[in-house]
């Protein structure tokens, strides 16, 4: 089986004080960068079809930061939206079509948190950002030509890498799109 991602089972932990550093494309002349001043949050795998994967990866890894936390600090002329169409605008380089961010610009529970793929980091800013707390979209890989007979193997390397695997978002980003709609509905009440 291809791996799931380099990162997921391989042991790595993060630093809770992590504050942040630099991620570059894979160009060797000229890189796109990014500078983030916070680690990431959410971190997870994912499988869905838009996000960018690693050579041989089944997923992604990919966390989130506060868009102020975000600036592109290096060839910002490189960049191009993946898909225009999407929610997430995903930005990546022209040149070597790694994803540098995603952002959201429409009316959306996630607006103002970009979408960052911390294994992109260089130098002494590798080690540290925040580890994968779980799983999501599993079952999307399915879509992208996984073959469904072994999905159980994947969800149990997922559990032996102690990540729990939904076909979603986890329960506390779920609960978050759910208060987002409640809001813009009129129906939230914060205390019961």
């Amino acid at each position: 089986m291809t791996s799931l991602h380099p990162l997921i089972g391989s042991g790595y932990k993060g630093n809770p004080n992590h504050t942040g550093g630099k991620l570059s494309c894979h160009c060797k002349d000229a890189p796109v960068e990014i500078t983030l001043s916070s680690d990431v949050a959410f971190n997870h795998a994912c499988g869905c079809s838009k996000c960018w994967k690693p050579a041989n990866a089944l997923f992604s890894v990919v966390g989130v930061v506060s868009r102020e936390k975000l600036a592109v600090t290096a060839n910002p002329s490189k960049l191009d939206i993946v898909d225009r169409s999407a929610s997430i605008q995903r930005n990546a380089c022209k040149d070597c079509g790694v994803h540098l961010f995603g952002r959201i610009e429409v009316d959306h529970p996630f607006k103002g948190l970009d979408f960052v793929h911390t294994e992109l980091s260089q130098g002494a800013g590798k080690d540290g950002w925040q580890e994968p707390q779980f799983a999501g979209f599993v079952s999307s890989i399915i879509e992208q030509g996984f073959n469904p007979d072994k999905m159980p193997e994947v969800r149990s390397e997922f559990k032996r890498a102690g990540l729990e695997s939904y076909d979603c978002l986890s329960p506390a980003l779920m609960d978050l799109i759910a208060v987002f709609t409640a809001k813009k509905a009129g129906t939230f009440k914060s205390k019961v």
